[in-house]
């Protein structure tokens, strides 16, 4: 392989591709991304084995071939190049030679017909879908995700097509046993999907497929073969599905609310942020109670002291006295948009609701914690 490229243009995509590729792992060719040059086409792919992303973008080709490169090496060879003409040729003995002119590198790499395949399912059907709203919805609920390696049940996004009112809803569901995050869009085309009666997406291909729909205009998405499938103008990528099942999330979500407080939520975020400066591993609930239109924070904590502030509220109900982390309040508050958001409390044993009148669909649950 023998190409010569524009520097800028390779950067974006390499920067791309290699957010995906394993960093450490027992297969050391997974930290490459394979180039193959065919027909004025630079093809870029890279793969951790649960999921695959490729991309194209134009190139001048010398000779076409394929190679792998360190992903990694390659981002930095063109973040720190000074030229914009970048010259990328094969060489005998897996080498590759790199310049832009002023600086040449000389690189190992691995035999191109070793690098992991990875493949679109046969007629898989693809469902026109806003980007926006796609990286909206896993913006409100991937923080919920379960990051403790034993919890592999939860450790993505459960995507399912919910209906009511004769109105058909895509729902993205994250849970970590002790938070909860859930969003409902009308979206009619979810029955296209494939998605039966919901299926896990793992965190990290949620994650690449919010940075897809970032940039707006509309994504292909569909579902198949234990593959979650997205198409972007000459954007591929293809996740592997979790085979866990997720949990029944609909029981510990409250029917009725005996106390409910209205709250600016820009207040709350600032507060919440000021009591966690005394958390640790050990001490990490702030005690919240409700009375009279005010709400009372406070967090404690032997080893260094405690925090206390107040703040008015709109309060309608019975006495509230309950425990929280306060992180979780700020996760969830901060994925919201709206001026003022609702909090719903049961009893001190149950868990608290968040809700906003400008994030339609979205409900924010956090479980209490013993004072």
């Amino acid at each position: 392989m023998d190409i010569s490229i524009d520097r800028d243009e390779l950067y974006r995509a390499i920067a791309r591709a290699q957010s995906i590729i394993e960093r450490k792992s027992n297969m050391p060719i997974l930290s490459n991304i394979l180039l193959s040059a065919r027909n004025g086409t630079l093809s870029i792919s890279a793969t951790d084995l649960e999921l695959g992303f490729q991309n194209e973008i134009p190139v001048q080709i010398n000779s076409e071939g394929n190679i792998t490169i360190s992903g990694r090496k390659l981002f930095e060879i063109l973040k720190e190049g000074k030229n914009n003409n970048i010259k990328i040729q094969e060489k005998e003995n897996n080498w590759v030679f790199i310049t832009d002119g002023f600086t040449r590198f000389n690189l190992a790499t691995y035999p191109a017909d070793e690098y992991p395949v990875f493949f679109e399912p046969d007629e898989i059907e693809l469902v026109d879908i806003s980007g926006a709203l796609l990286s909206e919805m896993i913006e409100k609920t991937v923080y919920a995700v379960s990051t403790d390696e034993a919890g592999y049940k939860l450790s993505g996004i459960f995507i399912q097509r919910v209906s009511r009112q004769d109105r058909v809803f895509l729902r993205m569901v994250a849970t970590d046993g002790h938070r909860l995050s859930l969003i409902d869009k009308p979206f009619s085309a979810a029955e296209n999907l494939g998605l039966g009666n919901g299926l896990m997406v793992p965190k990290k291909g949620m994650l690449e497929l919010g940075k897809m729909g970032q940039d707006g205009g509309s994504i292909l998405l569909g579902f198949k073969d234990k593959n979650c499938v997205a198409r972007k103008e000459k954007a591929l990528l293809v996740i592997r599905l979790l085979e866990s099942k997720f949990p029944d999330y609909d029981a510990v979500i409250p029917k009725d609310a005996a106390s409910s407080v209205e709250v600016a939520r820009g207040d709350l975020l600032d507060a919440m942020k000021r009591m966690e400066i005394l958390s640790n591993e050990r001490y990490r609930a702030v005690k919240i109670a409700f009375e009279n239109n005010r709400m009372e924070l406070v967090s404690t904590n032997p080893d260094l002291g405690d925090a206390q502030e107040a703040l008015d509220v709109v309060f309608q109900g019975e006495r509230v006295e309950a425990g929280f982390n306060p992180r979780y309040f700020i996760d969830i508050l901060q994925s919201m948009e709206s001026e003022r958001v609702s909090l719903g409390f049961s009893d001190e044993s149950k868990p608290c609701t968040l809700k906003g009148e400008a994030d339609k669909g979205f409900l924010g649950l956090i479980m209490p914690m013993r004072l």
